[in-house]
């Protein structure tokens, strides 16, 4: 059997010693900076990663950043990582790359396969030099994450590039292979994406997880990345509370992530004082992406988010057959049978418990302060990807500002606001200065609350 260079180097790589660090949660104080593509410069997935600790470790405040730029490859990841990322004083770096790597219309050539074994080469030519610059910066943990998956199988009307997944993954598979000869941690997207794709798939053809271009997953795909993400660093099962009560011996029988005073209880009534340590994950169900309009709840049906993420857990035992009104700080929430509560409810799935209300502002703020940042990504890409090859990186003068205007071609005249605004310096200030101030808003908003619990018969 003949090997190519490319086999033979990540064969290579598989066969050195070596295996991927077991990536802990974050803590208190970590600045972790999220360097990707597109995918990551749409900012979904860092965004919920963050909201998930905003709102089930709300004493321990860190920042996460979006270091994305769309179109970006490992080659061009590199080019900026000293003037782009490293500016941006992270202690960890999760690192993605792999959708332009590979390539597009190539794959209609008659010679996709040379191309795509090049591109393959290139890609992991410039990430050998990304992890040189890792080793020449140990202050910073590194995190290899693989992309989200190409699909080639979805039946639907978009451009289909054969050949793009196994070019994708080989280079998933280096990346994991140095991941493993670094002992950095490792966190696998690609292969449970897939996984999903390939078995919603055998339901509906037309399923995709990764939205109507196969390329850019929607707010349904980013919440199953985050998911993967935040399971990975060993969160899936973290409960917001869980609480067990015995109403007729009025008797906690456990509590969980919270804090229980002033139970009273009876075969008819309950009510007791309930401070949890964490909020709800609140989930959206309105709002879609440019050119996606799959909402996030969606994600719901694929993946199992609240089993894992979101589980705010009352059980009570012995209550008298019937139904019962649950009301939280004198506001009827809704009503139960004594049957369920004794198999157990989720608080977590009710929208109108002001936990749920507190932690929807949270969202809000969240996305507010990821809007800003947005907007800052459009001028990093005005930066790196038009202005350093011309010598012009952050000159931001009317001349750089000119070179930019006249060019009304590609990508580059629907970044052309953005970057007329943030050339300015003290305008780049205020807007950083906003998000550190919504930031600091999150912070005090996301402190969970007592609140007074009372369940009823209904008679």
């Amino acid at each position: 059997m003949k090997l190519n260079s490319i086999t033979i180097l990540i064969l290579f790589f598989c066969f050195s010693i070596g295996f991927s660090q077991e990536l802990k949660p974050f803590k208190e104080g970590d600045r972790v900076a999220f360097l990707g593509n597109s995918i990551t410069e749409a900012g979904y997935y860092e965004n919920y990663i963050w909201l998930y600790y905003m709102t089930h470790f709300p004493e321990e405040r860190l920042k996460i950043m979006n270091a994305g730029i769309g179109g970006d490859t490992a080659e061009m990841m590199n080019a900026r990582f000293n003037d782009d990322v490293l500016a941006l004083d992270p202690n960890y770096i999760v690192l993605t790359f792999g959708m332009n790597d590979s390539g597009y219309f190539e794959f209609w050539e008659e010679n996709a396969d040379e191309i795509a074994q090049k591109k393959v080469e290139n890609s992991l030519k410039y990430f050998k030099e990304i992890q040189q610059k890792f080793q020449n910066n140990p202050e910073i943990t590194p995190v290899i994450m693989s992309g989200s998956p190409f699909d080639e199988t979805a039946k639907i009307d978009a451009n289909n590039f054969d050949g793009k997944k196994e070019t994708i993954e080989k280079i998933v598979a280096f990346q994991e292979a140095a991941a493993k000869k670094n002992n950095w941690s490792y966190v696998d997207l690609y292969h449970s994406m897939l996984s999903i794709t390939e078995r919603e798939q055998l339901k509906d053809s037309s399923y995709t997880i990764t939205g109507p271009d196969r390329i850019h997953p929607g707010k349904p795909g980013h919440l199953v990345m985050a998911a993967l993400f935040l399971k990975n660093q060993g969160l899936a099962g973290q409960v917001i509370s869980d609480i067990q009560i015995n109403a007729k011996k009025a008797k906690l029988d456990k509590t969980l992530n919270a804090e229980i005073q002033n139970l009273k209880a009876n075969k008819t009534q309950v009510s007791y004082n309930y401070k949890a340590r964490s909020l709800p994950f609140p989930i959206d169900s309105v709002s879609g992406t440019w050119g996606n309009p799959h909402k996030q709840h969606e994600a719901l049906a694929v993946y199992p988010f609240i089993k894992e993420f979101n589980q705010e857990l009352l059980k009570i035992d012995n209550l008298k057959n019937g139904n019962y009104q649950l009301s939280i700080d004198g506001e009827n929430i809704a009503q139960f049978t004594s049957d369920s509560l004794a198999k157990g409810i989720n608080l977590a799935l009710l929208s109108n418990t002001p936990q749920y209300k507190q932690a929807k502002n949270i969202m809000f703020l969240n996305d507010v302060r990821a809007e800003i940042e947005n907007k800052m990504r459009q001028y990093a890409w005005v930066q790196f990807n038009f202005m350093k090859e011309r010598d012009l990186l952050f000159a931001d003068s009317q001349e750089a500002f000119d070179t930019v205007n006249a060019i009304k071609e590609g990508f580059l005249p629907s970044k052309v606001g953005y970057y007329q605004t943030l050339r300015f310096k003290k305008i780049r200030e205020m807007w950083q200065e906003d998000m550190e101030e919504i930031t600091n808003m999150i912070y005090e908003m996301n402190q969970p609350k007592e609140h007074s619990i009372r369940l009823a018969l209904i008679e």
